[in-house]
């Protein structure tokens, strides 16, 4: 997407950062599907004018996640579960293109997209009913109080009908049922925090700091500032406790992406 520049001033293009999770039992599992073939094809009809000139999306068909789960040999039946760190049209985009898929959110932010008009002014712009008009099987959850806890992160929901440790993690903030998305790989965890955050600085436990623009953009999309900056710190302390544990990413950061693509832990734990 747009291109932006990091703290040396070096620049690069957001990016749409997705997981191809290959199971044993439960075959593919796709946490986040970007954005979708149809929005490539014909953009006018499923995504915003505003999204459009705020993001300058790449439209190209080989970027979306149908074109790569292709590209490594499978189809899209062989997608049998999407696991979605919230319902915004750069995230649930590609919901069309795996029809037979099992897609699992949080009960809240479920109900704030399919709900159709909202009180926060993001909303027309976010969610976009051309992304569920298939009318997908939904796997909603509900945070339960006292639920279990994944590295002091409580109300944690494993997914239901999956062997795979696969989790819901709710990090509330930037959406009504936003979530994290935690996956057991080979040699640590995964935690695919989707834009829980949108800088990798924001979540350094020595030196945190924002992103100018992003946190502009951060806080025109929040539908609640104290929770998701409560969310910031307790990220951070993760890392700062758990980091030889847990590989903590966010959605849109290439340089994220860049350095798990380095150390091979996105293609050697999870696929990309």
């Amino acid at each position: 997407m747009r291109p932006i520049e990091d703290e040396d001033g070096a620049s690069l293009r957001a990016v749409c950062h997705c997981l191809l999770i290959e199971t044993d039992r439960d075959g593919l599992v796709l946490v986040d599907t970007g954005l979708g073939t149809a929005d490539v094809t014909a953009p006018e009809r499923s995504l915003s004018p505003e999204f459009i000139d705020r993001a300058q999306p790449v439209l190209d068909l080989d970027e979306t996640a149908l074109h790569q789960v292709k590209a490594l040999g499978y189809d899209a039946g062989d997608v049998r579960h999407i696991v979605l760190t919230h319902l915004d049209i750069d995230h649930a985009g590609g919901l069309p293109d795996f029809p037979d898929a099992r897609v699992h959110v949080l009960d809240a932010e479920h109900r704030a997209a399919l709900a159709g008009t909202g009180s926060h002014p993001e909303d027309h712009v976010r969610y976009r009913p051309a992304h569920w008009a298939h009318r997908p099987m939904w796997q909603t959850y509900t945070p339960a109080v006292g639920g279990e806890s994944w590295f002091g992160f409580d109300t944690v929901r494993p997914l239901e009908g999956v062997e795979a440790e696969i989790a819901l993690v709710p990090l509330g903030g930037h959406t009504a049922g936003h979530s994290a998305v935690a996956v057991r790989g080979v040699e640590r965890w995964l935690l695919h925090c989707g834009d829980a955050y949108y800088f990798h600085s924001e979540v350094d436990p020595d030196h945190p700091r924002g992103h100018p623009g992003m946190d502009l953009l951060q806080q025109i999309t929040e539908v609640d500032r104290p929770l998701r900056l409560a969310n910031h710190a307790r990220l951070r302390e993760l890392v700062r406790l758990h980091g030889d544990e847990v590989a903590v990413f966010a959605s849109h950061d290439p340089w994220e992406l860049a350095r798990l693509e380095a150390q091979g832990t996105v293609a050697g734990e999870s696929g990309s």
